[in-house]
């Protein structure tokens, strides 16, 4: 596709960018080598792809041209790596480092690295973000509702820990699955946010970064089919992913789920999640994701917005905020005690929460504003959720209610 725009050279190569990096830590062994020869194979891409187009196996272009620039480092500090190291690069049809670990994928086992109990849990998520989703300092730190600084100086010592404890590049042995589990589960569901609505760019979300957290889950179910909270993480991925297809109207537009056409669900995917879910419940054993599993479930039952029971998912949420009492948390649960008991209890709840930052926040707000006919009020909120939301699908929904409203009358 020659001229390929720049929007469309940053979409291929965020779908391509984990997959090389994970690829080529295991050819170099060195992560830091891994990431910035990827990113001078996407210096390469900027400069080449618009006149050339974007090549039918972006992916493999991409570890291809990293490769070769991982190489001419190697060559220039060769003291640095020993010559076995050079040979595999030199040939890559040659048999990489000897695989260690239960399961041969290359992003899972990277994710387990960057998940190592040694480094921080706020790292832990941030290098995954940054290695796996390809997202960069100013996404993770808003996603984080934290400094960017604070990010780039996460991810720094982050690498560092990696390269100066010599931490494997491996999935563990069975022993040490679970200690590792919550921060891999925690960063799968966050590269499924993250490909479900993006934090930036103009697409409502990355279809292939979500497919490829399902992807991921799929491998931990097989690796630990007896720990329920893999099996919940899966569900709750299907039955979020299974509303995609209703999600957006003509152009991309966001469509909220109370009008969204159930019909264009997907029903493979609901009927899996559904029985995932099913699977959960006969073990008695819940936990964060089994119960967000389980709050979709309620969603996806209703044949209508009308017919849903806002009562159990209520009483879902006070279980889940039970566990994992965070204002996030908090502020979904406001949505169901709107439906239950009014948007006034609702906001009077809203109102105590600790989240400026967060675009949601300010949405959930106006819209309880907006119900409640205070129409001024409730224009100021989408307008500071306008100003910190950074999707572009996700603004111009916001733009859209907010230009329904009267003015005038709040």
């Amino acid at each position: 596709m020659p001229g390929a725009s720049a929007a469309a050279i940053e979409r291929a190569y965020r779908d391509s960018a984990g997959r090389a990096v994970a690829t080529l830590t295991r050819f170099l062994g060195d992560l830091d080598l891994a990431e910035e020869a990827v990113q001078e194979a996407y210096a390469i891409a900027l400069e080449r792809w618009p006149a050339d187009g974007i090549p039918p196996n972006p992916g493999g272009w991409i570890v291809t041209t990293a490769r070769n620039k991982a190489l001419d480092r190697l060559r220039r500090e060769s003291s640095r790596y020993r010559r076995e190291t050079q040979a595999v690069l030199l040939h890559g049809n040659e048999a990489p480092r000897a695989e260690v670990g239960p399961v041969q994928d290359d992003r899972l086992r990277l994710i387990f690295t960057c998940c190592h109990p040694a480094l921080a849990a706020e790292a832990q998520i941030a290098l995954t973000l940054r290695l796996i989703a390809g997202l960069q300092v100013p996404e993770i730190a808003r996603a984080f509702l934290v400094p960017e600084a604070t990010v780039a100086q996460r991810l720094v010592r982050a690498k560092r820990k990696i390269r100066d404890a010599r931490i494997p590049y491996r999935v563990p042995r069975d022993a040490e699955l679970p200690s590792r589990l919550p921060f891999v589960l925690a960063v799968v569901y966050l590269i499924f946010n993250e490909g479900y609505t993006a934090s930036a760019g103009q697409d409502l979300g990355r279809a292939e970064l979500a497919a490829e957290a399902i992807r991921l889950a799929r491998l931990l179910a097989a690796l630990m089919p007896d720990e329920p909270e893999v099996t919940g993480l899966l569900a709750l991925l299907l039955l979020t992913e299974a509303r995609r297809p209703a999600r957006t109207g003509a152009g991309g537009t966001l469509v909220r789920l109370a009008d969204q056409d159930r019909g264009r669900w997907d029903r493979a995917m609901l009927t899996e999640g559904l029985d995932l879910v099913r699977a959960c419940l006969r073990r008695n054993q819940p936990g964060p994701y089994q119960i967000q599993a389980a709050i979709n479930a309620v969603h996806c039952d209703a044949g209508a917005a009308a017919d849903t029971d806002w009562r159990q998912i209520l009483a879902l949420y006070d279980q889940l905020a039970a566990l994992v009492p965070t204002p996030v948390v908090a502020l979904n649960r406001c949505v169901a005690v709107a439906e239950v008991h009014g948007p006034a209890a609702a906001l009077e709840l809203a109102d105590q929460l600790a989240l400026d930052d967060y675009h949601l926040y300010h949405a959930t707000r106006a819209d309880l504003l907006r119900r409640l006919g205070r129409t001024s009020e409730a224009v100021a909120a989408y307008d500071a959720a306008v100003m910190r939301a950074g999707n572009d699908a996700e603004r111009a929904f916001l733009l859209r209610q907010r230009a329904g409203l009267s003015t005038g009358t709040g």
